[in-house]
């Protein structure tokens, strides 16, 4: 970009690991993040993190060795950042991540380097929930300091041409076969009961948004054998958002699956190992004769669009 721009659009997301060290960064930042652990206490909330994380680590890497050993979140979103960038004229795309770089506080340096004042900022979480929307707003609101003019994108589940960004997707996996012959389901990130009984929206704006995505397929003439709704990611002793994928999988012995991420937008992890190779396992002991995964709407040239028309930016 050869002049300096007048806005920035930055881009919010969770983070992914890059390496081994970048994985145990991911897990003890997420596990002390008060929208996370939920407990009162600081120094609980430590304590507890650093048990998950010490527990935990070598087996998550294993995860991450079958994909690779990096989480493909990095790349993709790096390519949405160009893509935007080759985009927009007077307004220049950055990314700031939660969990691992790049974090809230190099970008905002970044954009003090660059004397931008006006920030637009879209958290990459279709449907909000404190654990993901809120946490992100707050971490780079406090680096920010107020030094900015910020302007915050809210949750785009309604979107419409975001929504089409998804159904391409969707069609695009089962291109070679018949809809017909195919139960979608909508997995979406789990969360604890307690937490949506606190007030957390997210289970009702994801029902609402599979309601959309059920109205919109029918309005455009593709028909699942059926559609439905389920939560993936449960960890802990805790109740959980039910049902569970891997019981909802149970329904479909003999049959054909397509799995759609509802609750993302950049593949990671949890759609790369989680669902396209646990979930798979789970599927095959099932009997299920046909399992499949969408990608998510990444950096698409709809979901592009989509992104234009939710900034006012073009």
């Amino acid at each position: 970009m050869n002049k300096t721009p007048k806005k920035a659009l930055v881009l919010l997301n969770m983070g992914g690991a890059r390496d081994k060290n970048e994985l145990k960064m991911f897990l003890t930042n997420m596990f002390n993040d008060k929208n996370i652990l939920t407990v009162k206490s600081d120094l609980l909330r430590s304590f507890i993190a650093k048990f998950i994380v010490t527990t935990r680590l070598n087996s998550a890497w294993e995860n991450y060795e079958q994909i690779g050993g990096y989480s493909p979140l990095n790349p993709l979103t790096e390519k949405l950042v160009n893509k935007l960038n080759k985009e927009f004229q007077e307004v220049e795309t950055f990314q700031a991540m939660r969990y691992t770089p790049p974090f809230a506080k190099e970008c905002i340096e970044q954009l003090k380097e660059k004397e931008i004042k006006d920030v637009i900022l879209l958290p990459l979480y279709p449907q909000y929930s404190t654990t993901t929307t809120k946490s992100s707003l707050e971490d780079f609101e406090k680096e920010a300091k107020g030094e900015f003019n910020i302007t915050i994108i809210e949750p785009f589940y309604e979107n419409d041409i975001y929504n089409d960004a998804i159904i391409y997707s969707i069609t695009k996996k089962v291109s070679n076969a018949k809809t017909e012959d195919f139960n979608l389901i909508f997995s979406a990130h789990g969360l604890p009961q307690k937490i949506v009984d606190a007030g957390d929206p997210y289970e009702k704006q994801v029902n609402d948004h599979v309601e959309i995505l059920r109205k919109k397929l029918k309005e455009k003439g593709i028909n699942f054998k059926s559609i439905s709704l389920a939560y993936q990611s449960k960890v802990g002793p805790l109740k959980w958002l039910e049902p569970a994928l891997d019981e909802e999988l149970k329904r479909f012995k003999n049959d054909n699956v397509l799995i759609y991420p509802i609750a993302f937008i950049v593949d990671n992890s949890e759609t790369d190992f989680e669902l396209s190779i646990e979930y798979k396992e789970e599927a095959d002991k099932i009997g299920i004769n046909d399992y499949r995964v969408c990608k998510c709407v990444n950096d698409d040239v709809i979901f592009i669009e989509a992104i234009k028309d939710l900034t006012k930016l073009n």
